[in-house]
């Protein structure tokens, strides 16, 4: 039954969306800012300065690349954005090395109460194939283009398998929020429905009160110990 529950509280999650305004949307006048041009990562800065990283970091061929952790080294650690963001349209390209889990987290904060990371929405960004945490959370919510750990994708959308680039869309539209990939939408929910606090209240982020509610927040590119490449990336702001 608690199962039945959950996909019951997914399923109003996508619905609650569909009746938002396509067409004024379309309407408003968007400034786009390049983020990654292939050359330049002044867009970006390390958590703990103003600075890009020195380490963990490359740009190569007009490709971001986050490194892996190995023996030798650390591997790169997380990156957000020095700006922050309300109404957007991020769009970038991703390829995940075998076995890869990582994120692109959005409104990301660091002011939850007891916590002093930096803390956001996460597009979930993992080989589904061969790394062990996309079986795990509740009905494929840790799978790619995921709300990691409060709503799965669509089953519809096509992934590329690693090694191959996707196409990430995630808009931001005040409390509605539209997961893309490969030109499909993957998930659509809005932030301040009931459904979807409850989902949050099931998932690990249930300590964190009005998690993914605030106003405006960084977008950040994760480190997670494995090596993911980026490139392509914009974001248009309203």
């Amino acid at each position: 039954m608690k199962a039945i529950n959950l996909i019951i509280l997914t399923v109003l999650l996508f619905l609650s969306v569909d009746t938002f305004s396509q067409q004024k949307r379309s309407k408003i006048k968007k400034t786009e800012t390049v983020l990654f041009d292939g050359s330049s990562t002044n867009a970006w800065r390390d958590l703990k300065s103003e600075s890009f990283p020195e380490h963990g970091w490359v740009v190569k061929d007009g490709i971001l690349t986050v490194l892996a952790k190995t023996d030798e080294h650390d591997g790169g650690h997380d990156i957000i954005t020095k700006n922050q963001y309300s109404n957007f349209e991020l769009k970038l390209q991703v390829r995940l090395s075998e076995g890869a889990n990582s994120g692109i987290k959005y409104m990301v904060v660091d002011t939850y109460k007891g916590n002093k990371n930096y803390l956001g929405l996460e597009y979930q960004l993992i080989d589904n194939e061969r790394h062990k945490d996309a079986k795990l959370g509740r009905n494929g919510n840790r799978k790619m283009a995921a709300l990691y750990d409060i709503l799965p994708t669509r089953k519809s959308v096509k992934i590329n398998p690693s090694g191959e680039w996707n196409k990430v869309k995630i808009v931001s539209n005040k409390k509605q929020i539209t997961h893309w990939i490969n030109g499909k939408i993957a998930l659509r929910y809005m932030r301040n429905s009931d459904s979807y606090k409850e989902l949050v209240s099931l998932s690990k982020y249930s300590t964190f009160e009005n998690f993914g509610g605030q106003e405006k927040g960084h977008i950040l590119l994760q480190g997670h110990g494995n090596e993911v490449s980026f490139r392509n990336i914009s974001i248009k702001t309203w």
